[in-house]
């Protein structure tokens, strides 16, 4: 199993805990990056160690393969100066290395499988990163939104369920009621002397208008010529 694969458990783990605590969502959401970005970071410095690793083996193997090379010639100087026994022993040291060099491939064979492992692994988790940090953008506002609704809402009901509405209505009849006080302060008060001096005067005036125009109207017009 890959470490993105732990790691996915882990985070999910972790994550089924606060859904099962009803924590802050946006909350949720940062430990999940933050989960992901941790595990980036250790996946990143693990491959880099890795990758050292591999240079390292790759001097020894480098090192096995001359080191049997030279025990190769020196088999061969002493086969033709007639020493077999040293011939023998420079050959037993040349399979040596030998050995050793083919140990040093297969583990860098294991070394390159386990870098790949890690490459994999550190691009699915970026991949899923900014897939997490469009999703926390988008559901912050969506929580924002939510909790505004959310207030509005419960405002909303706090007046439906006030006597609010009851005191302005109060409030709104004594202003109703003081319209018409107003409007009966002067009901059934005969007027002043001066105000009925003044009404006749404006009936004169209106007299003399509709006479006038009576008498305009009798005219007659002349009649055109035929």
């Amino acid at each position: 199993m890959g470490i993105f694969s732990r790691m996915r458990d882990i985070i999910s783990s972790n994550i089924n805990a606060m859904l099962d605590k009803a924590e802050d969502p946006e909350k949720l959401v940062r430990l999940m990056i933050q989960e992901m970005e941790d595990t980036l970071v250790e996946i990143k410095a693990s491959c880099a160690g890795t990758i050292a690793n591999r240079k390292k083996m790759e001097r020894f193997l480098e090192e096995a393969k001359d080191r049997a090379t030279g025990w190769a010639e020196k088999a061969r100087t002493a086969v033709n100066r007639g020493f077999e026994d040293l011939a023998r022993e420079a050959l037993c040291q040349k399979r040596r290395f030998m050995e050793r060099s083919q140990s040093l491939e297969q583990e860098l064979d294991k070394c390159q499988t386990l870098i790949e492992c890690y490459q994999n692994d550190m691009m699915r988790i970026e991949e899923k990163l900014a897939a997490a940090r469009e999703k926390q953008r988008l559901l912050i506002q969506r929580h924002i939104h939510a909790q505004t609704h959310k207030r509005a809402e419960e405002e909303i009901r706090r007046l439906d369920t006030s006597d609010a509405f009851v005191r302005f209505e109060k409030f709104e009849t004594r202003i109703d009621r003081m319209e018409a006080d107003a409007d009966l302060v002067n009901f059934g008060r005969k007027p002043t002397l001066e105000e009925q001096f003044s009404k006749i005067e404006t009936d004169d005036e209106i007299e003399r208008e509709l006479a006038q125009l009576k008498s305009t109207g009798t005219k007659k017009e002349p009649k055109a010529d035929a």
